[in-house]
């Protein structure tokens, strides 16, 4: 009786170590609008370290090759992610934001992603922060912190975008994923948030080759063979090698040591606050490391 009492509250203490180690993860993409979102969803949705609570589609709606509802593309899509993966009773699936944030008055653009996140950033205890991996514009977090400003606290953002020139300290919001939302870039500079981001100046490491991909990944998985052939579907489909740049900043998140990270102040117009920028990454590493998880999860159709 003694030894089975002593095996259940160790049973319990592994237990309550592994709960606190999982990083609870919200995944926010404009799944639609690119291959390497998909690339990355999948590598997320695989990590064991991380709870991934929600996956949120975004909108693209400003691009000049947007269809006609991008953040419903990218819901569609999102679904079919989790639908492969069997995790549609898991991971909750939310439509975001079907266009940018408003230019005056109310600019929120309130949502399902949006409400969502703002429960379950309440959920939150003590100095534990909410993860919030965005892979495209910042509308539905920008919206989230626009509809209750006490969350503020309570998430962590981490988002590919913006360049940044290092050994001149200048930061350039040019980029597709600031341009698809300047405003909500600006509710997010402006606000106290804690924020890493990883420019596309050093994400655009991030390469794959088409024929090297399709060897490793096709007939292993459904879900494999469809980020395989999203690549040669796509509307720029003939390349022969491809930048994967958001699964940069998942693997950011998972492996900081595989990564250089660094603390700038941001200069007077972008609010004058502290922003955690990726200056390098190991690019053969991250590399390396999807296939090894993909395959090792998903190996055998």
């Amino acid at each position: 009786m003694y030894r089975l009492l002593l095996s259940f509250f160790f049973l319990l203490a592994i237990s309550h170590l592994s709960a606190q180690e999982t990083r609870k993860v919200i995944i926010d993409a404009d799944t639609g609008n690119e291959v390497d979102d998909l690339y990355a969803i999948v590598r997320g949705l695989l990590e064991p370290s991380w709870e991934v609570i929600a996956l949120n589609a975004a909108q693209w709606q400003p691009a000049h090759w947007a269809v006609a509802q991008t953040m419903e593309e990218s819901y569609r899509l999102n679904q079919v992610l989790l639908g492969y993966l069997k995790l549609g009773g898991t991971v909750k699936s939310n439509r975001g934001a079907t266009n940018r944030l408003f230019d005056w008055g109310n600019l929120a653009q309130p949502s399902m992603a949006s409400y969502h996140l703002i429960q379950e950033a309440h959920k939150m205890e003590g100095d534990e922060k909410l993860t919030v991996v965005t892979l495209g514009a910042l509308t539905n977090i920008a919206s989230a912190l626009l509809m209750d400003p006490s969350i503020t606290s309570k998430i962590a953002i981490y988002w590919l975008g913006t360049t940044y020139d290092f050994e001149e300290d200048i930061l350039r919001k040019r980029d597709f994923n600031c341009m698809m939302d300047p405003q909500a870039l600006e509710e997010v500079l402006k606000s106290s948030v804690e924020l890493h981001v990883i420019p596309v100046n050093v994400a655009n490491k991030m390469t794959f080759n088409y024929a090297e991909t399709e060897q490793k990944l096709r007939g292993k998985h459904g879900v494999l063979d469809f980020l395989v052939d999203r690549w040669y579907q796509h509307l720029d489909g003939g390349r022969y090698e491809r930048t994967i740049w958001d699964l940069s900043i998942i693997e950011a998140v998972i492996h900081p040591e595989w990564v250089e990270e660094v603390k700038i102040m941001t200069t007077k117009e972008n609010y004058s606050r502290p922003v955690y920028y990726y200056k390098d990454i190991d690019a053969d590493k991250i590399r390396a490391a999807f296939f090894e998880i993909v395959l090792t999860h998903l190996g055998e159709k």
